[in-house]
């Protein structure tokens, strides 16, 4: 494992522990209930031989994919695909783990899980990707299924590998659209499910800024990430009247302090595959972006970019979690000692597998929705959610985060002992 391997898969969960921690501490659980909430049903690790084209010459590589299946007292497990060179297993028991919250918080009947392949999707022909893609689904095919595991697209994964996994389990069990969600519309994909995370971070960070008594008017936004989260959720808000300042990709950040035109970005990144040579803006790198002043900030890039290192320096009054753990515990207590408000990942980038459910319940109904349906059902039920976290964090005086972990640890906790396991 490489040393930048290591350092994640520490961040990863060290973070997540000291997050759990403090909301077992304040539900008050003891050892015993904590090592079973903690501990995953089952991980799995897989080697997968490709022959892939390296200098015009066929060299035999193999891949390591992992698939780790974290809880599933409140249903099936669910949870995302990444294809990205630093995947490992400590990373993805962490990220499981958040699934089982996040599915618990926006109370939909999923479990958690999470999977990934440790490889670089852009070294890869399209041929070769196909092949690695359902090289994964046959081994992980006696583990998968859309009662059992429903996998979904992440980091360097999207419609196209979701189809690929369709195609290679729908082999030996018929045509099986509800085994992966975020599929292509052509094939049982949900209207809305592209944008919806990225939605429902948007829609939080309004709800959010007005809670603490800021209107879109003089809102200045800066997005670090401007893939599909980040993009949809800099586009909801510019559409809502906010001023996106900032924003970036792995090529660099880009300001403007006038505000960027965020349509026209996404044309650029679809024409030239990145943001970099963005026209009409000032190039800056992505350590300076983050410490950009701004009224909110959307960290919606890796895990662990905002650390004790850079914390201090954040000027942004509001931040909203598009990322996963895009925070380390550390950076977390410096910017709340600094009374700067966050929305949590766990409740923040619910949207995208809120609206998964959505997709999977469409599926097995065989019967579509409209995605003014979609869409509206989201924003109906995330702000019912923020609305109860925000009132639990109230009551308890605790942040938002804890607030968030006790509802949905304690939801998980309770269908673990109805079931008896």
């Amino acid at each position: 494992m490489s040393t930048i391997n290591t350092h994640k898969k520490c961040v990863c969960q060290d973070t997540q522990d000291h997050f759990l921690s403090r909301a077992f501490e304040s539900l008050d659980l003891d050892q015993a209930q904590r090592a079973l909430l903690l501990a995953s049903f089952r991980e799995t690790r897989v080697n997968i031989p490709l022959r892939v084209n390296t200098d015009g010459t066929d060299r035999l590589k193999t891949f390591m994919g992992y698939r780790v299946q974290h809880n599933q007292a409140r249903g099936p497990f669910k949870g995302g695909l990444r294809f990205h060179p630093d995947v490992n297993l400590g990373e993805v028991r962490a990220l499981a783990q958040l699934m089982t919250w996040k599915t618990a918080l926006i109370g939909i009947p999923f479990g958690g899980a999470k999977g990934g392949i440790a490889v670089d999707p852009l070294s890869l022909s399209s041929r070769a990707l196909e092949t690695l893609s359902k090289r994964f689904c046959q081994k992980m095919g006696p583990i998968i299924g859309d009662h059992v595991d429903i996998p979904a697209p992440d980091m360097g994964t999207g419609p196209q590998v979701m189809a690929w996994l369709l195609e290679e389990y729908s082999k030996n069990h018929g045509f099986s659209p509800a085994i992966v969600t975020g599929k292509p519309l052509e094939l049982g994909g949900s209207e809305g499910r592209l944008e919806a995370t990225g939605y429902g971070v948007a829609y939080l960070a309004d709800k959010a800024a007005r809670r603490l008594g800021h209107g879109p008017e003089t809102r200045r936004v800066v997005v670090q990430g401007f893939g599909n989260v980040g993009a949809h959720a800099a586009l909801r808000l510019a559409e809502l009247g906010y001023c996106v300042v900032g924003i970036s990709d792995i090529t660099g950040g880009f300001y403007k302090e006038s505000g960027i035109d965020v349509q026209k970005a996404m044309m650029h990144v679809s024409e030239t595959h990145s943001l970099k040579g963005l026209p009409d803006c000032e190039g800056i790198d992505n350590e300076t972006l983050l410490t950009l002043p701004c009224d909110i900030l959307i960290p919606a890039a890796l895990e662990g970019t905002v650390t004790c290192d850079n914390a201090d320096k954040i000027q942004a009054k509001l931040i909203v979690e598009a990322a996963n753990m895009p925070l380390t515990h550390g950076a977390d207590e410096q910017l709340r000692a600094r009374d700067i408000a966050i929305v949590p990942d766990l409740l923040a980038n619910s949207g995208g597998v809120l609206v998964s459910y959505y997709e999977w319940v469409q599926n097995l109904q065989e019967f579509p929705w409209m995605r003014e349906t979609v869409l509206r059902r989201l924003e109906e039920r995330m702000a019912e959610v923020y609305t109860r976290v925000a009132a639990l964090a109230k009551e308890k005086q605790v942040d938002l985060r804890t607030a968030a972990y006790e509802l949905a640890i304690t939801r998980v906790n309770r269908a673990v002992e109805l079931r008896g396991f």
